[in-house]
Formats: structure tokens, C-alpha cells, sequence
């Protein structure tokens, strides 16, 4: 045997061993079959070899790598073994312990053992971040997922400063009469810190019930009214020497209270803007003392959630103030200490964008409505002339007085004087109605809430229009500027007196004196 066949018998012998314990290190064990095949692969990618010194030598560095990129596919198919055993692991864990809580429960089956399941799901809850916002509950309530303990934020705070920092958690439930009942949906209301807001809504009652009493009220009072100034500091030294309640008044309200009596010395107040945005995080309840007026009034307060408002009717029509206010105490202590009834009142947010700001909003933060944006002539001879598009869907020009965009609780306000219907405010939708329109077809319509409005004055428009929002706050439009309406995420949660639909057809029986008239004689032909 020559020099040149030694060597190349020496090289095959150390070609099999490479293949064969690259084989070995990606599936554990060596077979003669997977060796041969692995070296025959290996062969026919090569070229032919002379029985040269120079060509085994570049054989040998050609299988070297080969048999080291082996080994590099069977340690990274290893850790990708390991990560998978480690993943599956964890999945049968949280498997079994799932269900074992359905076996409890199942076993169980008593109230005792179903509120000890509820009572640890809601710490769970707390003790954990909000990752899983569409996970279910399992019951039929509608779930929480944070609630806001911290102190009132801001670098203006002082160290004797009395305003609460707590928040009193409460649920949201569907049903009749409090009963819960009915398909669970989790994206209607959700909870978040304490605050409302919705995403779609529901054919049922909502009811309100607080897990611990309330700890903070806020007064928000009409204007220039002897009786409701009296009232005002009835109902808040009530609330005080008998349920221990803190009080949050306007500024307005504080110095006329400390005026009138230095008892008044604890309730509290905000003395700027700044405050006055984190209010939400500091009341647990509103309630008003005056009209319709004093709720708006109330709303505007809040630029996002909006805690629940308990409306005392010392105004006109009253349409969103059920609670009479000579039975102050009764209905404060239902709404304190029992479950009651809330309509989800929408807003609508309002942005104006102005022709030389290319498309940028005039304002930061979003003009927000409860009944109304109204888009008038103001005082110019001509007819408004409007361009209104739904989402990208041209919808018409208005050519008249103006254009009314209405939430479903000011369709009993405006829109209904400028020939609007009358919808109950928990209907989803926004009013489109048209104020004195020059067509004998343009009929008022409602489009559903998850549309946005864009209403433009055309640059070929003779003159100008003016947008107010809630009756006040009127801004100029000129041609080429357009106003951006889209229902806001924070509704404004109202208690009812009775429920939704038996408060909304009283307001309208009471306030309207609607399909009044005279009963039918009955003498007629037998």
C-alpha cells in the first residue's frame, strides 16, 4: 500500500467518526444506517479527489466543517427542546391548578365556598397587572380589574394638605331589579382606578353597588339661589355629623359657607386648574342642587371619567334631575348604603381644526359635550353653508340656519326644538339635525356612535359659521376650517331615582306634557 491510499483510507475513517458523532449529539444515540447516509450526503457535495496530498488536505478541512455545523443545528435544536419542556411545564401547572379552583367549586357548590372563590380572584386581581384585559370573570357581573388607592398626585401638594387620597371601589351588574342575569360581557363597562367608561352598550338596567361606603362627595350647586344655598349646607352638615362623610365643595361655595359659619372649617376645595383635573381621583360621588344646567355644569368638571352624579331637581323641566330634593335623606341613604340604578349618559368630544394648521387641532385637550354641539350663522344674513362627512363617507351640505350633533340625552334639548326625536338616553347613536333647513327633504337622522363627524365650511361659503358646545363657548369657523365630533370614551354615570326607562318617560310626561289631551267621550253609538 502506497503512501498516498494510507492517507486516504486514514481520511475515511476520520470522515466517519465526525458524522457519526454528529448523528450522536443531535439524537442521542448512533445508528449505522443514519452514518452512512450522513457520509454518502457529504460525498456528494464534494468534488472528485486525486490521490494527492494538497487534495486530502482540503478534504479534511471541508469535512471538519461540515461535521462542526452539525454540531451547531443539534445544540440549537436542544435548547429549543429545553425552552419547550420548560413552556410546557409551566402550562400543565397552571392547568392543574385551574382545575382544581373548577373542581372546588363544582364540589363545593354553596354560596361560602363561592364567595371565598370570588374574594381570592379579586385579590389576585389587585396583586397583579391589568396584562389580560379580555379575561373573564366567570360570574355574570362585570369585572374590575384596579382599584386607585393612591394619594392625589402633583408637585403643588402641601404636607398639611386634607384631601382624601381613596377611592371607594364599587361593581357594575346586569339584570332586572339587581338580579344578575343574562349573557356577560366584559368590554361593556370596564374598570379601571375607579373610573367608568364604556365600549359598547347593553338592553339591560345597570346597577351601582359600592363594596365599602362612600368616602368623599362633591356639591356642585346652582348659582345665586337663596334655597339652594341653604339646602347645600343642610345636606352637607347632614352628611357630616351622620355619616361621616368628607366634603369637597366649588371655591365659590367654600367661601360663602365659611362666611356664613366657621363650622364649615373642614369641608374642602381645589384652587386651580391643576387640582381640579384630578378630582376623579379624590370623589366617590356628585350631587347636584339645581337644573339640567347644574349637571352640565357638573360634567364639565371632568375632562375624563366622571364619578357617579346624584341630581336634585331644583330647576325648570329636569330631565336629568330625578331626585326631589325634600326627600334629601331618604335617597342619600339609598345611594349610600344600597344598590341603585345608573344611566351611562354619552359625550360627545369635540375638536376644531383649522384650515392653516394643516390638519392640526386647534386644542390639546378635546372640548367635551353632554348635549349638544350646535354649528349656527351667528350673525351673518346668509344660510350656513356645512360639508358633513361620516368617517370617510360624504353625508350632505346643510344650507340653512345651522346643524345640530346630539348625544342621546340632549335629544329632549335642542334637537328636539329644531324637529329632533326624542330617544332614550341609553340608546347608543349621535343626532343629526338640521336647524331650519332650505329642503323639504332633509330629515334629521341618528348614526351610531362609532362613527366620527367631520362638519367643514367649504371655502366657497359666503360666510361664516360659529360652533358652541352645551350653549356656550362659541368659536369662530371660517372657510376651510372643519369641527371633529366623536362620542368620548368617559360617560357621565347618572342615579336613578326609579330606573333608566321609567325616569326618562317621566321627564318627558312631567316636563313636556307629552300626547297630552283630553280623553275620548264615551256617549257614542251602542
Amino acid at each position: 500500500m502506497s503512501a498516498d491510499e494510507a492517507a486516504l483510507k486514514a481520511c475515511h475513517e476520520r470522515i466517519n467518526l465526525s458524522v457519526a458523532a454528529s448523528h450522536q449529539a443531535e439524537n442521542g444515540s448512533l445508528t449505522t444506517v443514519s452514518s452512512k447516509k450522513s457520509e454518502e450526503a457529504a460525498y456528494a457535495f464534494l468534488p472528485p479527489i486525486e490521490s494527492t496530498d494538497a487534495h486530502l488536505h482540503e478534504f479534511a478541512e471541508a469535512m471538519r466543517t461540515v461535521a462542526k455545523a452539525l454540531r451547531q443545528v443539534a445544540e440549537g435544536k436542544a435548547a429549543a427542546q429545553a425552552e419547550a419542556a420548560e413552556w410546557k411545564r409551566k402550562y400543565e401547572s397552571e392547568k392543574a391548578v385551574k382545575a382544581h379552583m373548577q373542581h372546588s367549586v363544582i364540589k363545593g357548590c354553596s354560596n361560602c365556598v363561592k364567595d371565598k372563590l370570588e374574594h381570592l380572584a379579586s385579590k389576585l386581581t389587585l396583586e397583579t397587572s391589568s396584562a389580560d384585559e379580555t379575561g373573564c370573570c366567570g360570574n355574570h357581573g362585570i369585572c374590575s380589574r384596579q382599584i386607585l388607592q393612591d394619594q392625589c398626585p402633583g408637585p403643588n401638594r402641601k404636607s398639611d394638605d386634607r384631601i382624601i387620597g381613596r377611592k371607594v371601589p364599587f361593581r357594575l351588574s346586569w339584570g332586572s331589579n339587581g338580579d344578575k342575569n343574562g349573557q356577560h360581557k366584559h368590554d361593556f363597562v370596564s374598570f379601571e382606578k375607579g373610573d367608568i367608561t364604556t365600549a359598547e352598550r347593553s338592553n339591560k338596567q345597570i346597577f351601582l353597588k359600592w363594596d365599602s361606603p362612600p368616602q368623599t362627595v362633591l356639591f356642585v350647586t346652582k348659582p345665586n339661589s337663596n334655597s339652594v344655598h341653604a339646602l347645600c349646607s343642610e345636606m352637607v352638615r347632614w352628611l357630616k355629623e351622620h355619616n361621616n362623610i368628607n366634603i369637597f365643595v366649588e371655591p365659590r361655595v367654600s367661601k360663602e359657607l365659611l362666611i356664613e359659619d366657621s363650622y364649615f372649617n373642614f369641608i374642602q376645595t381645589w384652587d386651580n386648574d391643576q387640582e381640579m383635573k384630578t378630582l376623579h381621583t379624590k370623589v366617590d360621588l356628585i350631587v347636584t342642587l339645581g337644573g339640567d344646567g347644574t349637571v352640565l355644569w357638573a360634567a364639565s368638571l371632568f375632562k375624563g371619567p366622571v364619578p357617579p352624579v346624584v341630581a336634585f331637581s331644583l330647576g325648570s323641566l329636569g330631565f336629568m334631575t330625578p331626585f326631589p330634593s325634600e326627600q334629601y335623606r331618604e335617597c342619600l341613604g339609598n345611594v349610600l348604603k344600597r344598590p341603585f340604578t345608573i344611566t351611562l349618559r354619552s359625550r360627545l368630544q369635540c375638536h376644531v381644526i383649522r384650515d392653516a394648521a394643516k390638519d392640526e387641532v386647534e386644542t390639546g385637550e378635546p372640548i367635551l359635550v353632554l348635549n349638544e354641539v350646535t354649528i349656527d350663522r351667528g350673525m351673518s344674513s346668509y344660510l350656513t353653508y356645512l360639508e358633513c362627512y361620516c368617517d370617510s363617507s360624504f353625508v350632505t351640505c346643510v344650507q340653512g340656519d345651522g346643524l345640530i350633533l346630539s348625544t342621546t340625552s340632549g335629544s329632549t334639548a335642542y334637537s328636539l326644538a329644531a324637529g329632533g326625536s326624542m330617544v332614550h338616553p341609553q340608546v347608543p347613536g349621535i343626532l343629526f339635525t338640521p336647524i331650519c333647513p332650505h329642503s323639504l327633504s332633509f330629515r334629521p337622522l341618528i348614526l351610531p356612535e362609532y362613527v366620527t363627524l367631520r362638519v367643514q365650511v367649504p371655502f366657497n361659503s359666503r360666510g361664516q359659521a360659529w360652533a358652541s358646545f352645551d350653549g356656550k363657548g362659541r368659536i369662530q369657523l371660517g372657510p376651510g376650517d372643519a369641527l371633529i365630533c366623536s362620542v368620548s370614551p368617559w360617560p357621565v354615570p347618572t342615579a336613578c331615582l326609579v330606573d333608566s326607562t321609567t325616569d326618562f318617560l317621566r321627564s318627558i310626561h312631567e316636563g313636556l306634557h307629552w300626547n297630552l289631551r283630553k280623553s275620548q267621550a264615551l256617549d257614542g253609538p251602542a
